[in-house]
C-alpha cells in the first residue's frame, strides 16, 4: 500500500527553511518527495497542510526500568512512550536491577525490546562497573559483543579515577563512547537541588554548581589521555559548558547533551516544594538556562537528550529531601520545545532535526533518516496548530512524574512512521 502526504513542511538538519513538499511512501521507503505529485493509485492521501513532517527522533538517554523496576516503566511501556513523543529509537540506560553489567542481562534487554513496536531502533548502554559500584570493571568485552552501544554509570559518577581510566582504555579499543555523569559526590553529599539563594530560603541541602563542574574537567582530561570518545550527559551550567567548549577547540573527543528540562526550568520553579522539578543535576539558574539555550543554537550541544526517569507517585509524593531525582520527557520534550522556544522564533526545527535526530544516531554510527527520495520512511507528522494536554489518560508511560502534568502545550505529534508503518495517527 502507497500513502501520500500531502502539502507537508518537511523540516532537515540542512536549512532552517521549511519546504513545502508531497511525499509518497511505500513499504519501508520514501518513493517520491516533491512539489506536487499527481494522483497516485490506490494511494492512501492524507493532508499534511499546516503540518511540519520530519525525521523522527532518537534519544540518547532514557531509563526504561526494565528488568527489576517494572513498578515505574518497562521496556514496552517506555517504546509507547517514545512513539507518543515522535521518538522511534533511544539508547537505555544500565541503572537496573540488576544493573545491564554483563552480556546475559544486555542480551535479555534485547531481547524484551525486540518484542516491541520499534525493537530495532532500541539500543543498551552497559554499565562501566559492575553493579555500578564504582569499584570493579564490568564485562565490557562480552556486553560489546552482545550489542551494547556504550557505556556509563549512569546516575553514579566513577569516583576513582584509576577505574576510570581503565575503562576509558577498555572502551577505546572497542571504538565504544563512555557517557559520563558528572559529580564529585563529596562536593554534593545529601543535596537535593542547586546551591543557591533559593535553596537557602527552602531550607533545603544544596548541590554546588561546581560538583559538576569540577567533575566535568577531570573527565575530560581522563579522554584527552586516553584518546576515548567522552560523551558528558545533562550538562547544567553556563561554567561547564566553557571547558567542554575548550576541550573541543584542542581537538578532544568530547561531545555532550542538554535535558529539554535544563532548558525551560530553574532552582525558581521549586517554591513550592513540587518534587516534579527535582533531578541530578539540579536544576540551576536563569543565567544557566540562557546560556544553555544559546549553547544549543551555536552548536556546542551535540545532542538533546531527555534523561526519560520515570518514579512512582508513592515515590515522588514524599518530601522533596527524600523524593528520588529525574521526570519522564519522553512524550512531552518535542511539544515543549516547540511551545516555549520555537513557536516564539527562539529555535528553528533545524535545530531539533539535527540535534535530536540526526546527530544521535550518527554517534551511535547508525545512519540518519532524513525526508529524502529513496530514504528509509520514518519520520513524523506535527501540527503546530493543535494542543496537547498530557493528562493521565494521555500518558503512555507508567509513570507521571513531569511538570507538565495535566499543562496544555502548543503542538501535537500526530503521525508517527517507523520503517513504512503508521504507529500513531492523532
Amino acid at each position: 500500500m502507497k500513502r501520500l502526504y500531502r502539502q507537508a513542511q518537511i523540516a532537515s538538519e540542512d536549512s532552517a527553511q521549511l519546504q513545502t513538499a508531497d511525499v509518497l511512501v511505500e513499504g519501508d521507503k520514501i518513493i517520491g518527495v516533491a512539489a506536487s505529485i499527481g494522483a497516485v493509485d490506490n494511494a492512501q492521501v492524507i493532508d499534511c497542510a499546516g503540518r511540519i513532517l520530519m525525521p523522527a527522533m532518537f534519544d540518547l538517554h532514557v531509563h526504561a526500568r526494565e528488568p527489576g523496576q517494572e513498578e515505574k516503566e518497562n521496556i514496552a511501556t517506555c517504546a509507547e512512550a517514545a512513539i507518543s513523543g515522535g521518538v522511534t529509537g533511544f539508547v537505555m540506560m544500565p541503572n537496573t536491577s540488576p544493573a545491564v553489567d554483563n552480556s546475559g542481562v544486555v542480551r535479555t534487554v534485547l531481547e524484551s525490546a525486540r518484542r516491541t513496536r520499534i525493537g530495532p531502533g532500541l539500543c543498551t548502554s552497559g554499565a562501566i562497573t559492575k553493579g555500578r559500584k564504582g569499584e570493579e570493571l564490568a564485562g565490557i568485552a562480552g556486553m560489546k559483543s552482545a550489542g551494547c552501544v556504550l557505556l556509563t554509570d549512569n546516575g553514579y559518577a566513577v569516583q576513582n579515577p584509576q577505574v576510570l581510566r581503565r575503562a576509558m582504555e577498555y572502551a577505546r579499543e572497542f571504538d565504544m563512547p563512555i557517557a559520563s555523569h558528572c559529580e564529585l559526590k563529596e562536593l554534593s553529599g545529601k543535596g537535593c537541588m542547586h546551591e543557591g539563594r533559593v535553596s537557602y530560603a527552602l531550607g533545603l541541602q544544596g548541590i554546588p554548581s561546581i560538583s559538576e563542574e569540577i567533575g566535568i574537567t577531570r573527565d575530560i582530561r581522563l579522554a584527552e589521555y586516553t584518546g576515548v570518545h567522552l560523551h558528558i550527559q545533562h550538562v547544567t551550567t553556563a561554567e561547564g559548558m566553557g571547558t567542554i567548549k575548550r576541550a573541543k577547540d584542542r581537538g578532544i573527543r568530547v561531545t555532550c547533551e542538554v535535558s529539554p528540562h535544563h532548558l525551560l526550568f530553574n532552582h525558581e520553579h521549586i517554591g513550592d516544594y513540587d518534587t516534579h522539578y527535582k533531578m541530578n543535576p539540579p536544576l540551576r539558574t536563569p543565567r544557566d538556562n540562557a546560556a544553555l539555550l544559546q549553547g544549543l543554537k551555536d552548536g556546542l550541544f551535540d545532542v538533546i537528550a531527555t534523561d526519560h526517569a520515570p518514579h512512582t507517585p508513592f515515590e515522588k509524593n514524599q518530601d522533596f529531601a527524600s523524593a528520588p531525582f529525574g521526570i519522564t520527557g519522553l512524550e512531552t520534550a518535542l511539544a515543549s520545545l516547540y511551545h516555549h522556544f520555537i513557536s516564539k522564533g527562539m529555535l528553528d526545527w533545524r535545530v531539533i532535526v539535527k540535534h535530536y535526530s540526526a546527530e544521535p544516531r550518527r554517534m551511535l554510527k547508525l545512519p540518519p533518516v532524513p525526508v529524502v527520495e529513496g530514504g528509509t520512511a520514518e519520520f513524523i507528522v506535527f501540527n503546530p496548530a493543535r494542543t496537547t494536554t498530557f493528562s493521565r489518560d494521555f500518558m503512555k508511560s507508567k509513570s507521571l512524574n513531569t511538570p507538565f502534568l495535566d499543562k496544555t502545550l502548543q503542538g501535537m505529534v500526530e503521525r508517527v512512521v517507523y520503517r513504512g508503518e503508521e504507529l500513531l495517527a492523532r
